[in-house]
């Protein structure tokens, strides 16, 4: 007696319009992608924990109990969905063809993705690209942009594509990926991170440069990436992944201090030295020309808002007082 294969992405369909029965079958679906998103990225970033925690619950405690309890069964759906495609056909996307078959991409901005065949053949024929096959000689991995990521589906491809050339996808590839919706954002984050694929995805616009979010996924943090590849839609220094390194590793967030202390000591009206330490960062404008500053609790390592100071990176430090007078802590000691 053969055993029924359960289609595990028909299966978190029926769960999606089982609890958008009472909200929306378009809400559903986005508080779904926003839930599990938070919850992987508290994994393994704590410079974000508590704001995305703080989000987490008021989602899913804008449903009743019954409702709440569907979200985790379409979370191991997925996890099986993504599963079985890797070890028969490779990595698919998954989250993008259910958005199309409920008929979400109508309802706003009329998105539709690049079809998987489609993008399978783009990913065969960028990974036969001569660039590809330097990066592997030369730094042993390959660093790839998709700046309009959608639900992922070519940074998927291009993973099954090096899978057929017995190359490893989660050691030898870090991706930036960026997308304007949020959703899209997310389903490339959630997918990327069950796959354990390397990875940054911005939520922001790529042609303004604005960025509204950063998502790490587990394996970008936990196997040293942040440290090894800079990702981003410029090449200047992010304010979020100093944080994070800075949450990630005390003596680094350390030796920023005393390189804030040694700036500081420029001024003839420098104050003594306290706890938090000024993490100077370059601005992330297609211009370059302002510098960001946050706060550092070396207890907690906690950050604050960027505060823009209007100057050239080569002139002379602010003085302490003008500087403690521009910063806006977003974490107030309580």
């Amino acid at each position: 007696m053969t055993k029924t294969r359960i289609d595990h992405r028909q299966e978190i369909i029926k769960l999606i319009k089982q609890a958008g029965y009472t909200c929306g079958i378009y809400e559903v679906f986005n508080d779904f992608l926003e839930l599990t998103a938070c919850t992987i990225s508290n994994t393994v970033d704590p410079s974000h924990w508590q704001e995305r925690e703080d989000r987490y619950l008021k989602v899913i405690n804008s449903y009743d109990k019954k409702h709440q309890q569907l979200f985790p069964q379409m979370f191991y759906h997925l996890v099986e969905a993504l599963e079985c495609k890797t070890q028969t056909t490779g990595p698919e996307d998954v989250l993008g063809v259910i958005y199309h078959e409920l008929e979400l991409h109508r309802k706003e901005k009329a998105q539709y993705f690049t079809p998987q065949h489609i993008s399978d053949l783009m990913g065969m024929i960028a990974l036969g690209d001569d660039d590809c096959q330097s990066d592997i000689e030369n730094k042993g991995y390959i660093s790839m942009c998709e700046p309009t990521c959608g639900s992922g589906v070519m940074v998927t491809s291009f993973c099954k594509a090096m899978q057929k050339v017995n190359l490893n996808y989660c050691t030898q590839l870090v991706v930036t990926a960026i997308d304007i919706d949020a959703k899209c954002a997310w389903m490339t984050y959630i997918q990327l991170a069950l796959l354990g694929v390397a990875a940054v995805v911005i939520h922001g616009d790529s042609l303004t440069l604005h960025e509204h979010s950063r998502w790490y996924t587990p394996i970008y943090v936990m196997n040293g990436w942040i440290w090894r590849q800079r990702c981003g839609m410029t090449t200047a220094r992010n304010r979020h992944d100093e944080m994070l390194k800075c949450a990630l590793e005390p003596t680094y967030a350390a030796l920023r201090h005393v390189d804030s202390l040694l700036r500081t000591t420029e001024s003839d009206n420098a104050a003594e030295p306290t706890q938090a330490a000024i993490l100077a960062v370059e601005d992330t404008s297609p211009t370059n020309q302002l510098q960001m500053s946050f706060d550092v609790d070396m207890g907690a390592v906690k950050a604050s808002k960027p505060v823009r100071e209007v100057r050239p990176t080569n002139q002379k430090p602010v003085p302490d007082k003008e500087l403690e007078q521009m910063q806006i802590s977003l974490f107030p000691d309580s």
